[in-house]
């Protein structure tokens, strides 16, 4: 029999193994299963443990599929869960037609010509169970105010929901906040964002920041040609609580609230300044003025840190960044000397489209080419460097993990599934069997992963 001290640690460990489990899978309600509610789950971590989940699939041969469903328009947002509701935005063209995407890796930056089409935006309530629409509303309709990238959507911002209400974000064309069954709460319009190229204002690329619901608070990052500002308001009102005017060019990352001894803190990316806001006033309370000059990724937390990547023009740093900082955080010299208040940062490792994950003690980051790599979090020392797919095709969706397994969804439909750990081990190869361009979400051991045409359902 084993000793009280022996029997107590084993205690508080299993304890803790829970505990990082639902935090990982985000909040219940009532007992029921996790909650997927936000970009990437809670505090966009990606990670939902607790349940079996297969290594592989085909959705052909429907193999390892609950069940599959078509889904109205275009959409590259990600769907979000909680209880037995997913919610899904779409933007629909009047005219019945469809529209046209280009996947790979190329350099085009003109925006797709679709501008004088009427459109209708919608959020979709489906059913956890069988994918069946509960609810259909239309929060918008009319021309886009800006074009669209020609890899992106009209509706690329995803849903965020707190159990009580459900916010759909479409950039120019508003914020919308329903209830749970359907009934509009409330509406706000901010003008004209476009996050377009800075350097080519022409190059109109949609909007593609999603909301965060905190404590009753809604927060939203604007960064677009003129007036980039972060701005907290109520979420039952819609009423402004305070606005941060930021100098930054356009971007396409999502906040992430994070607790920093006690205290909630917001964290975004950014080219001139990625940084951490006080969460009540908006304060800036440190920053980062080196990056890529197109920020995408959407910071993480884990280990007291947080992580914050980007890969476009000169740099591509990945900056792991201790939660309490203070000030201007700059590296110097093009990184050969970092902050204090850094754990660690590599310059030129970083990724232009996926938002990173940390899974355990490692750092896992994949960039759009499909080289995949992975770090000791803590220290960033690296474990391996592989390349997915062998370079045959562009990655935009980010990883999403649980079972002990990663996965990787490249722009053609195929998933990479990778075994999590310091080496290198690929369990298998899937196929979604259509154009993938959203990141997937995992719920009570489904994955749910958002094809062009649908929505599927993967479970063991």
């Amino acid at each position: 029999m084993p000793n009280r001290s022996t029997l107590a640690l084993a205690i508080i460990a299993v304890i803790t193994s829970l505990t990082h489990t639902a935090l990982a899978a985000g909040p219940t309600k009532d007992n029921s299963p996790p909650n997927w509610p936000q970009f990437r789950g809670s505090q966009a971590s990606g990670i939902s443990d607790g349940n079996p989940l297969p290594a592989d699939f085909d959705v052909a041969a429907g193999k390892n599929i609950a069940w599959k469903i078509d889904t109205p328009g275009l959409g590259f947002s990600s769907p979000v869960i909680w209880g037995d509701q997913i919610f899904l935005t779409t933007a629909v063209r009047r005219d019945g037609s469809t529209d046209d995407v280009k996947v790979g890796l190329y350099g085009q930056i003109q925006p797709a010509s679709d501008g004088d089409t009427e459109y209708e935006w919608k959020l979709l309530c489906l059913s956890a169970a069988d994918g069946k629409t509960r609810w259909d509303k239309t929060c918008h309709s009319g021309k886009p105010a800006i074009q669209r990238h020609t890899k992106a959507s009209h509706a690329n911002c995803t849903p965020a929901t707190d159990g009580k209400h459900v916010l759909a974000f479409f950039g120019s064309e508003g914020l919308h906040c329903f209830d749970m069954d359907g009934k509009k709460l409330w509406s706000k319009n901010f003008g004209t964002l476009d996050s377009g190229f800075y350097m080519v204002p022409s190059a109109q690329w949609g909007f593609g920041s999603s909301p965060v619901i905190h404590d009753g608070k809604v927060i939203i990052v604007c960064d677009v040609q003129k007036d980039s500002f972060l701005a907290c308001l109520d979420i039952k009102t819609g009423k402004e609580i305070w606005r941060t005017p930021r100098d930054e060019v356009p971007t396409w990352s999502s906040p992430t609230v994070a607790d920093c001894n006690g205290k909630p803190i917001i964290i975004v990316n950014g080219y001139k300044h990625a940084g951490a806001y006080e969460f009540e006033t908006g304060k800036s309370l440190w920053k980062i003025g080196v990056g890529g000059d197109i920020p995408v990724p959407t910071p993480i937390v884990a280990h007291g840190l947080t992580y914050i990547t980007n890969a476009h023009g000169m740099f591509a740093p990945m900056y792991a960044v201790k939660l309490d900082a203070k000030g201007d955080l700059s590296p110097i010299n093009g990184g050969a000397k970092i902050h204090e208040d850094m754990a660690w940062a590599e310059m030129a490792g970083g990724a232009y489209m996926q938002t990173p994950l940390v899974y355990g003690d490692y750092l896992y980051s994949c960039r759009d080419n499909g080289v995949l790599t992975c770090w000791e979090a803590k220290t960033g020392k690296q474990m391996y460097k592989q390349r997915l797919a062998g370079g045959r095709t562009g990655f935009t969706a980010s990883a999403v993990a649980g079972d002990g397994k990663l996965y990787y969804t490249s722009e053609e439909g195929s998933i990479f599934t990778i075994k999590a750990g310091p080496e290198f081990e690929q369990l298998a190869e899937s196929t979604a069997g259509d154009v993938c361009m959203a990141t997937p979400a995992i719920c009570d051991g489904v994955i749910y992963i958002r094809t062009q045409k649908g929505l599927v359902a993967v479970k063991k």
